[in-house]
């Protein structure tokens, strides 16, 4: 599965990212899981199965959710979960969102 990430600059997120990767090595999974800005994720179109916006810019869900256009599931990361970098929570609900979508 291929999950991207996106907040305001890519950064914030990539903290999450590898804490997403550490728990999908540990659960025997390959993943590809990365975080961009929010201005390129059209660009990426395509290239993700799931999108998971950073907490700081669930104001642009609707506006994401239709550039996107059903290609794939798009949702707001729970900021509990991101506050406390929870990789494994995160990515629980990434593919939980992929098996509703799929």
């Amino acid at each position: 599965m291929k999950i991207m990430l996106a907040c305001n600059a890519g950064m914030s997120t990539s903290l999450v990212v590898a804490k997403m990767e550490e728990a999908a090595k540990a659960q025997g999974k390959d993943y590809k899981i990365w975080a961009v800005d929010s201005g390129s994720v059209e660009s990426e179109l395509g290239n993700f199965d799931v999108l998971l916006l950073g907490p700081q810019i669930s104001y642009q869900l609707r506006k994401i959710t239709k550039l996107v256009d059903g290609k794939a599931p798009v949702a707001t990361i729970n900021p509990v979960d991101y506050g406390k970098c929870d990789g494994a929570a995160v990515l629980k609900s990434a593919e939980e969102l992929f098996q509703k979508f799929n």
